[in-house]
């Protein structure tokens, strides 16, 4: 360049002529605790990175980490997004126990009905309320998994007094409390550990979605899977989070922001939840081709469950009640977002 050329560029900015932006590109670390080929970051992660990639023209890209390959243990991950130490996690709020009790209420036993349902309402939920939980974060979807079931290893549950003296698995906090109320004994543990603990006999069973035991090869160890009336809510379900650092949203420029604005939401949130449902079968028939033995709990017999766990509602209102938070109308927020939702299916 002539010293006049390297003097014009800036006497042209200066004089506010616009010049040509080198176009910004950016690479998003992603990290979650799932194997690659599980069906979340298989089927919803990595098409949801390729529809960034596309919508961006290729500028903005994700580079994932799965298995907890930046390091740390899932109870971290949320930290992770926070910090920056990823620029996106994939996570439970509910791994990290009691830090996010607001989030807990769709955990509550006998809520969800359908995934891609709660899921809707899990989000509409959290832009109202949950945010609150989550400073230095952006949300980009929540949503739960598909009804959880109960599978053992050596007895078949069939009623509640079938729980005694069984050390069952469950991942969240308010999970561990329904396992407690019916008799169990809980353990707390992420799914990545859930393999090992199953072949040395460290739990007797565990309560899991249909959609993930494959990937984990955890209906090899298991024999006996008990299902709930399909007519009755689920025994359970878990939140999840799609996070992002708020800072890292923050630095992209107005058009990147565009993309994940346009890619993140309700209906990120709703389409997660339609796929955790689809994935069921699948999920289910890996174990019906092992041979396993299945057993339906009827309606009549989950009343009795029910009824052991009618004060699960109440802790958790008198939890977030200590933290300042109206539980009951949080509750009753919960429940009416969800019947919405299932009514407009």
């Amino acid at each position: 360049m002539s010293h006049r050329a390297g003097l014009l560029v800036p006497l042209l900015a200066a004089a506010g002529i616009a010049l040509p932006a080198v176009a910004q590109e950016v690479t998003l670390k992603v990290h979650h605790f799932w194997a690659p080929t599980a069906m979340p970051p298989s089927t919803i992660l990595a098409p949801w990175c390729d529809k960034i990639a596309k919508d961006s023209n290729n500028r903005m890209k994700c580079q994932i980490y799965p298995a907890m390959q930046l390091g740390g243990a899932p109870p971290q991950l949320i930290q992770q997004a926070m910090d920056g130490v990823a620029d996106i996690v994939w996570t439970l709020p509910g791994y990290t126990a009691g830090r996010f009790p607001m989030m807990e209420v769709f955990e509550l036993p006998f809520m969800s009905q359908s995934a891609e349902a709660t899921s809707q309402a899990a989000w509409e939920y959290y832009t109202q309320y949950g945010y609150k939980e989550f400073p230095g974060i952006k949300a980009l979807a929540v949503n739960v998994h598909d009804n959880g079931y109960v599978h053992t290893v050596a007895k078949q549950v069939k009623v509640m007094a079938d729980f005694k003296g069984l050390k069952m698995r469950a991942p969240t906090r308010q999970t561990n409390k329904l396992l407690g109320a019916l008799g169990a004994t809980p353990v707390a543990m992420p799914l990545p550990a859930l393999g090992e603990a199953l072949s040395k006999g460290v739990v007797d069973g565990y309560m899991l979605p249909w959609e993930v035991i494959p990937s984990i090869k955890a209906h090899e160890f298991t024999k006996f899977e008990s299902e709930t009336d399909p007519k009755s809510r689920a025994l359970y379900t878990a939140v999840f989070i799609l996070a992002m650092n708020q800072a890292k949203y923050d630095s992209l420029p107005p058009d990147l922001k565009q993309v994940i604005d346009a890619n993140s939401g309700a209906a990120l949130s709703k389409a997660m939840g339609t796929q955790w449902d689809a994935s069921a079968p699948p999920g289910r028939k890996a174990a019906a081709d092992r041979g396993n033995t299945f057993y339906v709990i009827p309606a009549s017999e989950l009343d009795n469950w029910q009824k052991a766990t009618a004060n699960l509602p109440d802790e958790w209102i008198k939890d977030v009640g200590a933290k300042g938070q109206d539980g009951k109308m949080l509750l009753q927020s919960a429940k009416d977002m969800i019947k919405k939702y299932e009514t407009a299916k």
